[in-house]
């Protein structure tokens, strides 16, 4: 994936440039090293092309540019991804990323895989964002850095208890592996 994302990088800066809020879309192919053994886009590899996605719209927004001034960088702490239709070999889609919200630790981003305007996979990412230096960048901070009035949009209730759901505890904290009888 690098050399594939060093060149969305390169293009991404030469692209128009976006509100943050605004859906950023990449019109992208199916590659070879794409596929699994069944012939269509792995499930894993939705996961990095989504990457890519949220890399364009960073980029195109000037958030990017802004994290690099400032020491910052995105992370994912949670992420899920609903499938309907199999993306082929050579097919071409477009890949749509979109800011839907903040909480009270990082941003809400929904992104989907489109053809011909029809959806084949939805994903949604809780993202968080952290400093060079050590520690978490709080939304004060986010918005210190960026412009951005995160209290203006808020993310969906539903997102809200999702994040909750799937949480796992603070690193810092034990988190055992057990399963239930």
């Amino acid at each position: 994936m690098f050399p594939r994302t060093a060149l969305h990088l390169f293009l991404a800066r030469r692209q128009s440039r976006l509100d943050p809020h605004d859906v950023a879309r990449m019109r992208l192919r199916v590659m070879p090293a794409d596929l699994d053994t069944l012939g269509h886009v792995n499930n894993g590899v939705y996961l990095s092309l989504m990457d890519l996605g949220r890399l364009n719209l960073l980029v195109r927004s000037g958030i990017w540019a802004a994290f690099d001034r400032v020491g910052y960088y995105p992370v994912v702490a949670n992420e899920t991804i609903s499938f309907r239709k199999s993306l082929q070999p050579w097919q071409r889609y477009v890949l749509e990323t979109r800011i839907v919200g903040y909480d009270e630790k990082g941003v809400f981003v929904e992104q989907r895989f489109v053809v011909d305007g029809e959806i084949f996979a939805r994903a949604f990412v809780r993202g968080r964002f952290l400093k060079k230096s050590g520690g978490v960048v709080s939304l004060a901070e986010l918005a210190a850095a960026t412009g951005i009035d995160t209290a203006a949009t808020p993310a969906p209730e539903w997102a809200l208890r999702w994040a909750a759901d799937v949480a796992l505890p603070p690193s810092r904290a034990d988190a055992p592996s057990e399963w239930p009888a």
